[in-house]
């Protein structure tokens, strides 16, 4: 296992770990950081290099290879000190064929939320010489399966030995699940959910591991977080510094172990780093995998666990996630239409002054009578110096305002009111609720030349705190855009990754205009 600092040790990194060991209570031993970094790459790369090579003949449930990688990883659990969970002590759960799923524990430290449940999986087995039924070809082959899920396994074997390390453990019980017959319609955990170890309602989420070897351009699929509230804020929060992107899909698919427990109504999340042409052919081998990878996906599933095992509550199954699909996702995260102009122009700059090079029919501009040629000299009482600020100030003024003029071939100044179009907006954006999301707001439009635009808030960002400040609706936001002093913190989140941005804002324009949808 790795040293505290371990290969990470960079200035920010450290701190970063720290601010996340901090935050869970155990920073005075450092004994969260130890567990932490005690996951790496060499261990990763040793685990799948055993159980994907040719000995193991491709891990088929019941055959010979399959019994092998079963007592491989048994006797690492055996090591690591962790309890059988399979009933009377046993590790292994047999069922049909010769087939046996691998179930370990680690016992909660409080007394009453130990009662609760947190089940991390992945399985381990594949399709051995592969068959036309399930193999792309060639067969007769072994198919070594290192990504599916020699991955998997290996990061749960180090999850494990992680978690038995720690002095005190989580306040939930852990339950490792090591799921045979994965590859034969899901059987291993279908079996288990029909003849459970425990009581299905002491589960509070169900983590699964599948193919998380071929990390590519940072990229983590994640599904399941709609099955329940806040878990892609939990997920998001705990990826500081590791700065994997994280897509978060909607689709559901019974493609692996976490669909059965969302069909039984249980929280569940899979985390997947995608198909690749290697899948289910005799080439998915060990030199392939990207170690450094995985351990850093299985690293953010460690905190991930780590926090929601210590949470003082965690909510239940959203039984809107049932009826929520990918189109679901792109009507919440689409952006809402372009909003009609306050002004109406289009200009040329020369020094101070603006030379009006198209008025927009219809406009606010319009109708004051402006045209094209006209030298904007002022604007709301403000001088025009620069072409950012000018557009924050035409949002930020009031709706009765005035402008100087100078028209084309006079010498004369001319103030000229004006009514601008829309509200006063001092940040620029509108948004949406999210229902599974409490406490986060989805940008959908993020209005051109802005505050929020020259910060670079983008549509689809999630906004999770303003000025430091946690918000639980949208009048609540509302209310921290609107009173919070300029420069604005606010902390959002993009495909997983966290980031700080700071809004500079005019001290006009005091009503904050936006757009909220509940899904």
């Amino acid at each position: 296992m790795l040293s505290l600092y371990g290969s990470r040790a960079t200035h920010f990194a450290f701190l970063a770990t720290c601010w996340w060991a901090s935050a869970t209570g155990l920073a005075h031993e450092g004994v969260l950081l130890k567990a932490l970094h005690s996951i790496k790459s060499s261990d990763v790369e040793a685990h799948i290099g055993v159980l994907a090579d040719d000995s193991f003949e491709g891990r088929e449930a019941g055959a010979r290879g399959g019994r092998a990688a079963a007592g491989y990883i048994t006797e690492q659990l055996k090591k690591f000190g962790l309890q059988g969970a399979a009933g009377g002590g046993s590790y292994y759960q047999p069922f049909q064929r010769g087939y046996r799923n691998i179930l370990a524990q680690l016992p909660g430290s409080d007394p009453q939320l130990s009662k609760e449940v947190i089940i991390l999986g992945a399985h381990y087995d594949h399709v051995g010489y592969g068959t036309r039924s399930n193999s792309f070809g060639p067969t007769g082959y072994i198919h070594n399966g290192a990504d599916d899920n020699a991955s998997g396994t290996a990061s749960l074997l180090e999850l494990a030995e992680a978690f038995a390390a720690l002095p005190t453990p989580p306040k939930r019980t852990l339950v490792f699940a090591f799921w045979d017959a994965e590859e034969k319609a899901l059987r291993g955990s279908k079996h288990w959910l029909a003849h459970p170890t425990l009581e299905l309602s002491q589960i509070k989420l169900f983590i699964n591991m599948d193919m998380i070897g071929r990390l590519r351009k940072e990229h983590v699929e994640v599904y399941g977080t709609r099955t329940s509230k806040r878990l892609r804020q939990m997920l998001s929060r705990q990826n500081t510094d590791l700065n994997l992107r994280l897509d978060f899909t909607w689709e559901m698919k019974e493609n692996s172990d976490h669909y059965p427990f969302y069909e039984r109504r249980i929280p569940t999340i899979m985390l997947h780093t995608g198909l690749h042409d290697d899948y289910h052919r005799p080439h998915d081998d060990a030199h392939k995998i990207n170690f450094a990878g995985t351990q850093e996906i299985t690293r953010l599933i460690f905190r991930f666990a780590s926090h929601v095992g210590d949470r003082d509550s965690i909510a239940g199954f959203r039984l809107a996630a049932r009826r929520e699909f990918p189109r679901s996702r792109q009507q919440m995260e689409s952006a809402l239409p372009k909003k009609q102009p306050r002004l109406g122009i289009q200009w040329r700059r020369n020094a101070e002054k603006i030379m009006i090079t198209h008025v927009v029919p219809r406009s606010a501009a319009a109708n004051a009578g402006l045209k094209v040629g006209d030298q904007l000299l002022t604007f709301s009482g403000q001088s025009l110096l620069d072409d950012a600020l000018f557009r924050q100030h035409v949002l930020a003024a009031p709706t009765d305002t005035t402008m100087t003029i100078r028209r084309e071939n006079t010498l004369e100044a001319v103030e000229v009111p004006i009514k601008l179009m829309g509200n006063p907006t001092r940040i620029g954006i509108s948004w949406r609720e999210d229902s599974a999301e409490p406490g986060t707001a989805i940008i959908a439009r993020v209005i051109p030349g802005s505050a929020a635009a020259e910060a670079g808030l983008q549509v689809g960002d999630r906004i999770y705190d303003v000025a430091e400040m946690n918000f639980t609706n949208t009048e609540e936001l509302k209310n921290l855009l609107t009173t919070a002093k300029s420069p604005i913190s606010i902390t959002i989140e993009r495909s997983g990754r966290l980031q700080s941005l700071h809004i500079e804002v005019l001290p006009e324009g005091q009503h904050l205009e936006t757009t909220t949808t509940k899904t």
